[in-house]
């Protein structure tokens, strides 16, 4: 067991999209003592008013893509970098099954390439963030950090794709890794091609909530703030070489959460007025059901409760989103269509 990690010199990648720019901004307020390095390319999921520290002596940010080697390494050697926390990554399952292979270009290549760069300049601590979607559909049994990785859409396989590189890398070259796997993130600031922040911007739209399927697939809900404090406990307690998943209690049926937003946002008429079920993926994971015990045996646990997490985010919609990324009408599609990927 490792004693407590302090590190000095961390870079972020995709700092500027929803979980990496809440790490961004919590790490560098609670640790003046640390610089904060943040490398976003700037997709369109990316938007750098997701920052609000840009002012801080301790923050730099850094346009560009962690899959050119030569620009990860200069950074790597010119800021002193002892740890990177690996968020970047095409993350909406939707959008994997039209342009699959740019997730293997972002989420394997770019991976790779920044295990190689860390590796040659002798990281520290490397911590790769993965989800809980690697395992596959997930009926009646918990998932622990051991169990068998299934992904059953091209996003989900290249996340685990990308795992077992990183696995590589640390049985080979004794790379101080550790995974992370998540189930789903909610919050201020998230890109509303997703569940919550689409069916908020469609309701606010006039639109309907568009849910795929029946919508009974279930998932659990984190919000962003009890990820950012689990990546927080992780960095400084997490063992190299170990695997965490992140979960959360609070699971519900889409239906569900739609439902709840439709009542918090105060809709005239019944809640089945704002809901049109639309065709179902091409393929639906049922459920994810994570084991966390390894992670609360650190000293973490979600605080923040669904119904608490999901009031503040339809507040920060109806304050903040119309401005924050600029056109977002093929984002809450009901289904991508032609749209750029990020």
């Amino acid at each position: 067991m490792e004693s407590k990690y302090t590190p000095q010199n961390i870079l972020i990648t995709g700092g500027c999209g929803f979980i990496a720019s809440h790490i961004v901004n919590t790490f560098v307020e609670k640790y003046p003592m640390y610089n904060i390095v943040n490398i976003d390319k700037m997709d369109e999921c990316s938007s750098m008013k997701n920052c609000s520290v840009s002012g801080n002596p301790n923050y730099k940010f850094v346009k560009g893509d962690i899959a050119s080697a030569d620009l990860v390494r200069y950074i790597l050697e010119n800021e002193k970098i002892d740890t990177i926390i690996h968020a970047a990554a095409q993350s909406h399952v939707d959008n994997s099954f039209g342009n699959s292979l740019s997730f293997t270009q972002n989420n394997v290549i770019g991976t790779h390439v920044l295990l190689e760069t860390a590796k040659a300049v002798g990281i520290k601590r490397f911590i790769h963030v993965s989800t809980d979607e690697v395992y596959g559909s997930c009926d009646s049994v918990e998932r622990t950090e051991d169990s068998v990785l299934d992904p059953s859409n091209p996003y989900a396989a290249s996340k685990a794709a990308a795992e077992h590189i990183v696995k590589g890398y640390m049985n080979s070259f004794q790379f101080p890794a550790i995974i992370t796997r998540g189930n789903n993130v909610y919050g201020p600031g998230q890109y509303p091609e997703k569940l919550v922040p689409k069916c908020i911007m469609r309701l606010k739209a006039g639109l309907p909530c568009c849910i795929h399927g029946d919508g009974s697939n279930r998932r659990h809900f984190i919000h962003v703030s009890d990820v950012v404090s689990a990546f927080d406990v992780i960095m400084h307690k997490g063992v190299t070489g170990s695997t965490y998943n992140i979960g959360s209690h609070d699971e519900f049926p889409n239906l569900f959460v739609a439902t709840e937003i439709i009542k918090m946002l105060k809709m005239p008429g019944n809640a089945e007025d704002h809901i049109e079920l639309v065709n179902d993926r091409a393929f639906n994971d049922v459920r994810y059901l994570l084991s966390y015990s390894k992670l609360t045996a650190l000293g973490w646990a979600p605080k923040v409760s669904f119904h608490e997490g999901l009031k503040e985010t339809i507040e920060w919609y109806g304050q903040h989103a119309n401005q924050h990324w600029g056109d977002i009408s093929h984002a809450i599609l009901p289904h991508p269509i032609n749209v750029k990927f990020c």
